[in-house]
């Protein structure tokens, strides 16, 4: 595992994002609320770049001819297919066994850096 530093804390503001290349691959950080994330920028189903597409809510589990939205901000849509993955989690919304890659995020002394394995 190797760690790189991607950004300075300031960089990506609350409900932002910032999309780096590291290790070879393109990784997009994400800022909800305060904490970071780190997904890598390939979707599950067709590797589309997922990192940009639109960061939303999504429906939620629930009774026939009922209507429940939740996660706001949580759930980053794919441009191509709207596939749905929990930025938190990288799990898609369908499925939880398919899922976009995550790797750990740490801010040290201002600095965002990101852990990725080496290949």
């Amino acid at each position: 595992m190797a760690r790189y530093v991607v950004a300075q804390e300031g960089d990506i503001p609350p409900g932002g994002r910032k999309i780096v290349r590291v290790a070879g691959r393109e990784v997009g950080i994400f800022n909800l609320e305060g904490t970071l994330y780190a997904l890598k920028n390939v979707c599950a189903h067709q590797g589309a770049r997922v990192c940009l597409g639109r960061v939303v809510g999504t429906t939620l589990p629930s009774e026939v001819y009922e209507f429940k939205y939740g996660l706001e901000g949580r759930i980053l849509r794919c441009p191509w297919h709207e596939w749905e993955y929990d930025i938190t989690t990288g799990e898609s919304v369908f499925d939880p066994n398919v899922r976009v890659i995550t790797y750990p995020v740490d801010v040290v002394d201002g600095e965002v850096a990101v852990t990725i394995p080496e290949r």
